[in-house]
């Protein structure tokens, strides 16, 4: 197994934990962590009900695609490449893969 790709799976697991934490769960929803670690895909997602409504949604999407972060979908407010930057992965590995590639031209992430 490849060092580098363990650490990554190691830094996207306790930013999707760190989320997960954050947003919490309450009789009606429940924030879920999917890790399939066979096939790098890592996915924060909630379910559950809330005020008759269902409430089912990826929240944060992440593969490892050739040694890099490919973010799928990406929930939240602030970004989630943001806070893999600040765990130490460097922004030439992630790639903002739910933006256009016009998009990527205009962020500090590579585009592919």
């Amino acid at each position: 197994m490849d060092s580098l790709k363990m650490s990554y799976r190691d830094i996207i697991a306790k930013v999707l934990r760190d989320y997960a934490d954050f947003l919490g769960n309450d009789e009606d929803v429940q924030t879920e962590l999917v890790f399939d670690t066979e096939r790098d895909r890592y996915l924060l997602v909630e379910t559950g009900w809330q005020d008759g409504y269902r409430i089912y949604g990826t929240l944060l999407h992440i593969d490892i695609i050739d040694n890099k972060l490919w973010i799928q979908h990406d929930g939240t407010e602030e970004g989630v490449a943001v806070d893999l930057v600040s765990e130490g992965i460097p922004k030439e590995q992630i790639v903002l893969g739910f933006r256009t590639l016009e998009q990527q031209k205009y962020t500090e992430f590579p585009v592919l």
